[in-house]
C-alpha cells in the first residue's frame, strides 16, 4: 500500500513537469481512479451531511484494525488478569493520543496528496531516510509475526486442536492474499470486508463481556481515574505494553495513504477543509469502537482471572474433558498468567465450548484483519506531538535500562557497553527532530548547524504549514 522510498521524480532525477499532461502533479494518487471513491456534490451550506460522511467513511476503519490486532488483545487480557480494572484509563489515554496522531496523518495525506513515506523521501537526506525505512520494516515484520500466530491460534481453537499451528500459519498467509485481492474490485468492497471483521469482534467480545458480567461501576472507575493503587513493576510494565500495542508508527504511514482513496478537489481550500472534517469524525468513531472492544476483553479477564491461581483454573478445567488441552494450566498456587491460547481455554472451562468458540472467532477476525496496517497541522498540535515524543523516548530509555539491569546485571562494564548505543539512539532522534522542526518552520532554515544542510533543493513545499495554500501546476500538493 505504501512505498517507503517512493519517488516523485522521473528516472533521470529531474522533477516532473505537471504541464506535460492534463492533470496537475497534485492529482497523482496511490489509488487508481477506477477504484477511488467520488465525493457527492451539494450540501455546501450545511454544517454536517450524513451523505458526505458516508462517502468519507472507510479509511478510519481500516486504520483502526491496528488497534485490534492479537497483540492488543493479549496485552488487554494480561492487564485484566494482573491489575483488574485499574489500567483501563491507560487504554483510554493511549486511544486518545492515537486519535490525535491519526488525525495528523490523515490531514497530511489530504492536504499534500502524499503519504508519509513520500514526504520523508522529499524532506530527509539518504541516511535518516534509510534508517526510517529499516525501522518501519522491522516494526511491520514484528507486528505481522504476532498477527499471524494469533490467527493460527484461533484456527487451532476453532478446530478443537485438529489443525496444528503450523498449518494454521499457512492458512493465514493464503487468506491474507485472498482478502487483499478484493482491493482490485474497489476500495469500498475492501472497506466492507474490514467493517464486517470489526463487527464480528464487537459481537464476539461483547458477548463474552455480557456473559462474564463484570462490575460496571469498577469498569467506569478504572476508565476515568488515572491511578493504579498498589501497582508494582509488573503492572507498570503491562501498562507500557498496552500503550506500545496501541500506538504503532507504521499505521500512520498507512492512514496518510488511505485517505488518498477519495477524490478531493485539492485546488479548492473548502473541499480540503471538508475532507479533513469528515475524516476526523470517521476516525474518531472508528477508534471509539476499537476502544470498547479492547475494554470488553480487559474487563472479561479482570472479572474472571484477577487474583486467581493456576490451581483454581486447573481444577475447573479438569471437569471439562471436551475442551482441548484442558490441562494447560499447572496445578500450583502461583498467580495465573494467560495468553491468547490459554485465555480461550479458560473461557471454555468456565462457560463451555461455545464460549471458547466465540473467543476464537473474535481472535480470528482480529488476526485476519490486522495484516492491514503522518503530520503536523498547527502549532498547538506540534507542541503536543513534541511533548508526547519526549515522554515516549524517556520511557523507552527507562525500560531499556531496567531490562538490562534485570537480565545482564548492573556491573560497570554493562553500562560501558550500553552507553554508546544510548548515545547513538538519542543522536538519531535529535537528527530527525531537527529536520522535522525545520520542515514545519519552527526553526529557521537559514540557521547554520554543523552537519545539517537545510537549504537543499526540496521537490515540494510544506503545504500543511499554517497559512499556506496548495498551488496548482507548480508541483505542490
Amino acid at each position: 500500500m505504501v512505498s517507503t522510498l517512493s519517488s516523485t521524480t522521473d528516472g533521470d532525477g529531474s522533477q516532473r513537469d505537471s504541464s506535460e499532461n492534463n492533470e496537475p502533479s497534485l492529482q497523482e494518487k496511490t489509488f487508481d481512479d477506477s477504484i477511488a471513491v467520488s465525493i457527492p456534490d451539494g450540501d455546501e451550506d450545511t454544517i454536517f451531511s450524513w451523505r458526505k460522511l458516508w462517502a468519507f467513511t472507510g479509511p478510519g476503519f481500516l486504520m483502526s484494525i491496528a488497534y485490534l490486532d492479537p497483540g492488543n488483545i493479549e496485552s488487554d487480557l494480561q492487564a485484566g488478569a494482573q491489575a483488574e480494572y485499574r489500567l483501563l484509563w491507560v487504554l483510554l489515554v493511549s486511544h486518545f493520543i492515537g486519535m490525535l496522531l491519526q488525525r495528523m496523518s490523515a490531514r497530511l495525506g489530504v492536504v499534500s496528496n502524499k503519504h508519509m513515506a513520500e514526504i520523508a523521501y522529499d524532506y530527509y537526506p539518504v541516511i535518516p531516510r534509510l534508517c526510517l525505512w529499516l525501522m518501519i520494516e522491522v516494526a511491520i515484520v514484528c507486528s505481522d509475526v504476532q498477527e499471524v500466530i494469533g490467527t493460527a491460534i484461533a484456527i487451532y481453537l476453532l478446530s478443537k486442536g485438529r489443525i496444528p499451528l503450523l498449518v494454521g500459519v499457512l492458512i493465514t498467509i493464503l487468506d491474507t492474499f485472498t482478502f487483499l485481492l478484493i482491493d482490485r474490485y474497489g476500495v469500498r468492497k475492501l472497506e466492507l470486508v474490514f467493517v464486517v471483521l470489526i463487527s464480528t469482534m464487537m459481537a464476539t467480545f461483547g458477548y463474552e463481556f455480557i456473559v462474564m458480567k463484570p462490575d460496571i461501576g469498577e469498569v467506569a472507575k478504572g476508565t476515568v481515574i488515572p491511578w493504579c493503587s498498589g501497582c508494582g513493576k509488573e503492572e507498570i510494565t503491562t501498562a507500557i505494553s498496552i500503550f506500545g500495542a496501541v500506538i504503532m508508527p507504521h499505521n500512520f504511514y498507512l492512514h496518510s495513504a488511505l485517505v488518498k482513496s477519495r477524490k478531493i478537489d485539492r485546488t479548492n481550500e473548502k473541499r480540503i477543509a471538508e475532507a479533513n472534517k469528515y475524516f476526523s469524525i470517521e476516525s474518531a468513531f472508528a477508534l471509539c469502537v476499537s476502544f470498547f472492544i479492547n475494554l470488553f476483553v480487559l474487563s472479561v479477564f479482570a472479572r474472571g482471572l484477577y487474583q486467581k491461581t493456576n490451581q483454581d483454573v486447573s481444577s475447573m478445567c479438569l471437569a471439562h474433558n471436551d475442551i482441548p488441552d484442558s490441562d494447560v494450566f499447572p496445578n500450583n498456587t502461583e498467580l495465573v498468567t494467560v495468553d491468547l491460547y490459554q485465555g480461550g481455554i479458560y473461557l471454555g472451562c468456565q462457560f463451555g465450548f461455545f464460549a471458547m468458540f466465540i473467543w476464537a472467532i473474535g481472535i480470528f477476525a482480529a488476526g485476519q484483519s490486522s495484516t492491514m496496517t503522518g503530520t503536523y497541522t498547527g502549532q498547538p498540535t506540534q507542541i503536543l506531538s513534541i511533548i508526547c515524543g519526549v515522554v515516549i523516548i524517556a520511557v523507552n530509555i527507562y525500560f531499556i535500562t531496567q531490562t538490562v539491569e534485570q537480565y545482564l546485571g548492573s556491573k560497570w562494564y554493562i553500562f560501558v557497553i550500553m552507553t554508546p548505543v544510548t548515545i547513538l539512539y538519542l543522536g538519531f532522534i535529535t537528527y530527525l527532530t531537527i529536520y522535522c522542526l525545520v520542515a514545519c518552520e519552527m526553526i529557521d532554515a537559514t540557521v547554520r548547524i554543523p552537519g545539517f544542510d537545510f537549504r537543499r533543493k526540496l521537490k515540494i513545499d510544506a503545504p500543511w504549514i499554517k497559512n499556506k495554500v496548495p498551488r496548482v501546476n507548480e508541483g505542490y500538493a
